[in-house]
């Protein structure tokens, strides 16, 4: 299967303003690709790249002052498979995890697993320790937060998320990620394209999404709280300890996003 991904991101900037985007696809799919999916601005401007400590790459631009767009269309391949489930994938004792892991058992930014610690273990310590658990963390998020991209607010932590019961697609993310650490689960925030291959429409604005990946079994397994069911298409952008880490773009001065549109559609043959 092939999937067409892009955006077109605009900003208006009072004046030149740095800014940091995470907006290209990740390095393990790199290979996927049809051709390079570079960043394009206008107006033309320099970008230099790094890869920050979790391996995402990095764009460094300037943007001058005045209307600013990014964008980048492009053709990826995908295996058309939805995300696999491992009913038998068990949990690790932590002396057992590999150091990579353990980063991603802490407390972070949005991912406050201490608030949550006694309340983890009051709502899922009677669960079964591995898949089972993810999941019956998955089913309470989803059930426990409403979506709506008013009730979207960029401060909102996972404990906050839980007591407020509404968020956006981070805000499960976020919440899931608290609640598996909490329980000595690894666990990781991820961000990319996730369009609606497979789904019955109507069909949403495209946007970017949120999941999670959790180390169990001895490898890191995908869940996502917020459709808290397999879906086909995924292509990640980055991955971090929560959305601080991984914002698609970061700005170093005053701006007004001024037009925002994301695709990820099925190439059909002709």
């Amino acid at each position: 299967m092939k999937l067409r991904i892009g955006y077109e991101i605009s900003y208006e900037f009072p004046q030149p303003t740095p800014l940091i985007g995470m907006l290209n696809v990740h390095y393990s799919r790199v290979a996927d690709l049809a051709e390079p999916d570079h960043i394009k601005t206008f107006p033309s401007v320099p970008i230099s790249g790094y890869r920050d400590m979790y391996g995402n790459w990095c764009s460094r631009i300037l943007a001058p002052a005045g209307r600013m767009t990014l964008s980048t269309d492009a053709i990826i391949s995908d295996s058309g498979l939805a995300d696999d489930i491992a009913p038998g994938a068990a949990q690790m004792p932590v002396e057992a995890l590999p150091e990579e892991a353990i980063l991603f058992l802490l407390p972070s930014r949005f991912c406050d697993s201490d608030r949550l610690l006694d309340l983890a273990w009051t709502l899922f310590g009677q669960t079964k320790p591995g898949w089972e658990r993810v999941q019956a963390i998955c089913d309470f998020t989803h059930q426990r937060i409403e979506f709506g991209y008013h009730f979207a607010r960029v401060t909102r932590t996972a404990s906050e998320a839980y007591q407020e019961g509404q968020g956006v697609c981070r805000d499960y993310a976020h919440l899931a990620v608290a609640f598996c650490r909490a329980l000595n689960i690894p666990a990781r925030y991820c961000t990319g394209y996730l369009g609606d291959v497979g789904m019955p429409p109507p069909y949403p604005p495209g946007d970017f999404a949120a999941w999670f990946e959790v180390y169990l079994g001895g490898q890191w397994r995908t869940f996502d709280a917020r459709n808290n069911e397999p879906r086909i298409g995924r292509v990640l952008l980055a991955r971090g300890r929560d959305a601080a880490d991984v914002a698609i773009t970061t700005t170093f001065g005053p701006n007004t996003l001024a037009g925002f549109r994301v695709w990820t559609d099925e190439v059909l043959d002709a």
